[in-house]
Formats: C-alpha cells, structure tokens, sequence
C-alpha cells in the first residue's frame, strides 16, 4: 500500500507598498526566508493609503513623535539587515503606477513580477528615484526586459486600475494594514521586525 502523497505546505502572502521601506527590507529577505522551510511566496501590491482612511492614522512622517523616531529606525534597520539604503528626497510617495505595473507584469509571470518589484524599491530606497513618475516606472520595468510601450498602454486603461483596487479590497478584509504584512497558514505578521516570528512559525509550527 503506497502513501498518499503530502499535500504542498500553503505558500506565505507578501503585502507590501513600494512606499514602505519596511516592505523593501522584507522583500529583500521573504523568498529566500520561506525557501528555507519548504514554502513559496505570494507578492500583493497594496496601497497603504487606502487604510489611512479605516484608522485614521497617516504617513510616518507626519506623526508627532513617531515620525522622528522612525526615520531614525529606518536607516538603523538597513544597517541590521546589511541592505543598502538611501533616505529619498521626496518621502513616502503614490505608488500606484509601480503596484499597477507589478500586478499585471505578475499575471504573466511572477518572478519577473518580483524581478521588477525588488528593482523598483532599489530604484526608490538605494538610487532616490522618485518612482511616482510614470516615466520612472516605465524605465524601471524597460531595464527588465518589458516592453515599455506595452505596458505604458496597459497603466493607462482602466482594467489594471480595477484589478488594483481590488487586490487592495482583498488585502483589507484579510485585516491587511501595513506593509510589510505577511499572512501565512491564517496567521498575521506585521513589520520587518517581524521576520524572526515568522521564521520560527515557519521552523516550529505555531507558538
């Protein structure tokens, strides 16, 4: 008698904001983190400012205290993860035409989705390149081997807006606030400082 064979372990889902470079600390780290244990990784774009409007908070920046203290912990944190980092001129950002390009390059294949994705926070966190300009995305994706006229006609119609809008819908009523935020096996986990927890979830089993 042959055993039944093992179900897939459920893969992680990724929420991240091309504004948060909380979300470019996790994106760095979370497919080589879930590789170790034998899962594979989700990535959703979100738009962070859809949630501002539920919790009536806003941008780092601009929360008394808070603010100053997380500039200060962003850079810190780079150098905890050895990861380059580079405070952009203009901070946090629209992302909605880099989360658009991700999500439609991702339906036709996600790892030039996440090729492009990891790209684009470099771009915006190493580089200061403002990728709130179409211009900058559409170059961005360009160096990845897109087509860059395709895609400039794909972000101007309203197909890839709705898709968006309702990848962020989604996120939402999964109780998704901040980026980054990883769900995995029903269990949330939020912010980079995170990461740990969800390796030893992922090691251990809950706890």
């Amino acid at each position: 008698m042959t055993n039944a064979p093992t179900a897939p372990a459920a893969a992680l889902d990724f929420y991240f904001d091309f504004s948060s470079p909380y979300g470019y600390f996790a994106a760095e780290q979370i497919d080589a983190l879930a590789a170790r244990h034998g899962r594979t990784v989700n990535w959703h774009p979100f738009l962070l400012g859809a949630t501002f409007k539920l919790t009536g908070l806003g941008p780092l920046p601009g929360i008394p205290l808070k603010g100053a203290y997380s500039m200060h912990d962003i850079a810190r944190s780079a150098r905890f993860f050895g990861l380059p980092y580079r405070q952009p001129s203009t901070f946090p950002i629209p992302t909605q035409h880099a989360a658009r390009a991700f999500l439609w390059l991702h339906g036709r294949s996600p790892a030039k989705a996440k090729a492009f994705g990891l790209a684009a926070y470099r771009a915006y966190f190493v580089d200061d390149v403002n990728i709130s300009d179409l211009g900058a995305v559409l170059d961005i994706a360009a160096g990845q081997g897109v087509d860059r006229d395709e895609l400039s006609a794909v972000l101007a119609g309203s197909e890839i807006k709705a898709q968006l809008a309702a990848e962020v819908e989604q996120g939402i009523a999964r109780g998704v606030f901040g980026s980054p935020f990883v769900i995995v096996d029903g269990e949330p986990f939020w912010g980079a400082d995170r990461l740990p927890q969800l390796e030893r979830w992922l090691q251990d089993g809950p706890f």
